[in-house]
């Protein structure tokens, strides 16, 4: 297994075959996103990089394994989440449109963040202000190449103000984009995506105890990892590549709400565990 985490410095750091190491400049995400050949990109980086002292993978806080990668995220993807959204825009007279999004062969795809939003393992997420019902969402996220080309995956934490996107699904964008709204990591793992029978587990807990749980697998995921990265492609181009968070499968019931202070833990068999704090 190849992991590529970021340190908060900037540098990307590789633990490959049980050997770490950081690259030189200019040998970062950047420069392998751009590559078509990800295996091209690995022995180049290895050969100019240096030895590293391996780091706490626990307690470190490493940034989001991205440089100028867009985020993107797909919704309405998991039959769970197409409950859940029509839950919140049923006020609004809105819940049709995501019932209808589940079964279309179109799927709904939207811009979630830049590098300057993102956040990553153990750093801190927001909620917005304005907002009066807010959850993380866990999501597989997939890194593709510029050429359109899956390279590995990471760990996404969608974070989400549904008392906004409720109101009217026309706010989508301000319920998911803004400062803090997304978290990845802790690392980049190159290589296939997790297959269908890969756990994925969301814990919340409120001043140190468990206040909600659940769990899911890829294989409650409607659409296909390539289907999704092809829609994304379509009639558009990715110079630096792309992140596609794949949606969520795992969302809490209505009268949860993320408070400043709760500790979000998500993990995807084969890809670890991502920690994040609430900030106000």
């Amino acid at each position: 297994m190849t992991a590529l985490y970021r340190l908060p410095t900037g540098a990307c750091l590789i633990h490959h075959e049980d050997t770490w190491r950081e690259t030189a400049p200019g040998q970062g995400f950047d420069a392998l996103f751009q590559n078509p050949d990800p295996a091209e990109w690995l022995a180049a980086a290895l050969a100019s990089s240096r030895p590293s002292t391996p780091p706490d993978l626990t307690n470190y806080p490493f940034a989001a394994p991205l440089e100028s990668q867009e985020v993107w995220a797909a919704g309405v993807t998991y039959y769970r989440s197409r409950v859940a959204r029509m839950e919140e825009a049923e006020v609004a007279g809105g819940a049709i449109f995501y019932d209808k999004v589940y079964e279309a062969a179109r799927p709904e795809l939207f811009f979630k963040a830049t590098a300057a939003r993102s956040r990553g393992h153990r750093a801190g997420v927001r909620v917005r202000a304005d907002s009066t019902w807010d959850v993380p969402e866990p999501e597989l996220t997939l890194a593709i190449n510029a050429q359109g080309r899956i390279i590995g995956a990471t760990i996404g934490n969608d974070m989400s103000s549904r008392s906004i996107e409720g109101e009217n699904p026309l706010y989508l964008p301000q319920a998911k984009v803004y400062r803090g709204s997304c978290a990845m990591g802790p690392a980049l793992i190159l290589g296939p995506p997790p297959g269908p029978e890969a756990a994925i587990r969301m814990e919340i807990y409120r001043a140190e105890a468990l206040a909600f749980a659940g769990d899911t697998s890829v294989s409650q995921l409607k659409r296909g990892l390539n289907e999704l990265a092809q829609w994304l492609y379509e009639e558009n181009e990715f110079p630096n590549g792309a992140y596609l968070m794949t949606g969520a499968g795992v969302v809490p019931d209505s009268d949860f709400t993320l408070q400043t202070g709760d500790e979000i833990r998500i993990s995807i068999e084969g890809l670890g565990t991502l920690i994040n704090t609430v900030e106000w």
